[in-house]
Parts: structure tokens; sequence; C-alpha cells
């Protein structure tokens, strides 16, 4: 079933985020399902921590960046979706290459929106696992 409430693509999710914090870590969106995201992360220079790995923190980036879009996109036109809470179970390092991650809603709501993210390495081995939770806030009335 498809979630979407406005248009989504690679191309439209590549436009927005131009100029930020996603293009400068060199995210780079993949594909655009029914009910899914997906997009991946090099581990090169801007990325890993000073031990070579991959940085935790950008791997909460990625996720962060993969569940917000789902939330937008999923949302009515004029709604707005704004993060509540992030965790992330770091599983395995990855010292090189890219790391793909992978967003599903568990749920959609009225109010408030939760997203299961799923980072992997290129061998398919899971990396992270991530839950986003979202709150959804209704246009204002002016």
């Amino acid at each position: 079933m498809r979630i979407w409430q406005q248009p989504i693509s690679v191309e439209e999710l590549s436009r927005i985020s131009l100029n930020t914090a996603v293009a400068h870590l060199g995210i780079e969106f993949l594909e655009v399902g029914d009910d899914f995201i997906t997009a991946r992360v090099p581990v090169d220079s801007r990325t890993c921590q000073p031990y070579g790995l991959l940085h935790g923190g950008v791997s909460v980036v990625l996720a962060e960046t993969l569940g917000s879009c789902g939330a937008h996109f999923a949302c009515l036109p004029g709604y707005k979706a704004v993060g509540l809470d992030i965790s992330a179970n770091h599983l395995k390092s990855a010292s090189s290459g890219w790391v793909i991650g992978t967003a599903r809603p568990i749920r959609v709501g009225r109010s408030t929106q939760v997203w299961n993210i799923d980072l992997r390495n290129e061998a398919g081995e899971l990396t992270c696992v991530s839950r986003l939770t979202m709150a959804i806030l209704a246009p204002k009335n002016t």
C-alpha cells in the first residue's frame, strides 16, 4: 500500500537536500518504494571518526534523514513532521565503502509517526538499527 500523501521521488529528495548537512556528508538517495525510502552514506574522511570507522553520529544523521523525509511525505500538504525521539543501536562498524539505510514506517498516525531505519554495509550486514518518533503538526489557522 502506497503511504505517500505528497509527490515524492529520488530527484525531489535530492533537490531538497542541496546545501544541507545531508549533501555535506555525501548522503545519496537511492530509491523510493510504496512504503520505504533508501539512501546511502560514504564511509570516508567526511564521515569517519578519528579511528577510521563510520562515526555513530553520522549513522544517526542518515537514519533521521530517512525517517524525517518519510514522515514529511507521508503527511498531508500543509502538515509538518518534527522529531520527538530517536534511538540507535550500533551493531557492527564500517571502515570503507557505503552504508545503506532503509526507512519503513511502523505507524503513520494522525498525530505521531514511528519509523524503523535499518543500516547495512555493502555486504548486507546490519550495522545499525534506529527508531524515530515524529510529531505531526496540523497547519496553523491564521
